[in-house]
């Protein structure tokens, strides 16, 4: 079995403590496509408090929720991305992609120097 290839992690301080990065943005991607807190926090083996907390964290660092949520009951509950909780995922989504591409070839390069043989990058 082959090492797998190397990769970059895209972590975004905005200011102190207020930080976005691979966890929140699959965070939101999970509520996006769930449309629940609990079952986004489920896919990435996360407990219930820890999503919620981190919801309240990004909610409260933007200054206007990300990510809005009804209680459960009857009716059902849920959550889903704000227009700002979809502009976030979609600018930190855009900068991975192209802090990727601006550095694949130094990545390769660094992997082939640690005796790595990198799987081509597309």
């Amino acid at each position: 079995m082959s090492a797998p290839a190397p990769f970059a992690r895209l972590r975004l301080v905005l200011s102190p403590g207020n930080l976005i990065g691979p966890g929140k943005a699959d965070l939101l991607q999970g509520v996006a496509e769930t449309g629940s807190i609990a079952a986004a926090g489920r896919r990435m083996n996360m407990s219930y408090k820890r999503a919620w907390r981190l919801v309240d964290t990004m909610n409260a660092c933007f200054g206007r929720p990300l990510v809005a949520s009804a209680k459960g009951g009857r009716d059902g509950g849920g959550a889903q991305l704000t227009d700002l909780g979809r502009e976030v995922l979609d600018l930190y989504r855009r900068m991975q992609a192209n802090a990727d591409a601006a550095i694949a070839a130094d990545l390769a390069r660094l992997a082939r120097l640690a005796g790595q043989d990198p799987a081509p990058i597309d």
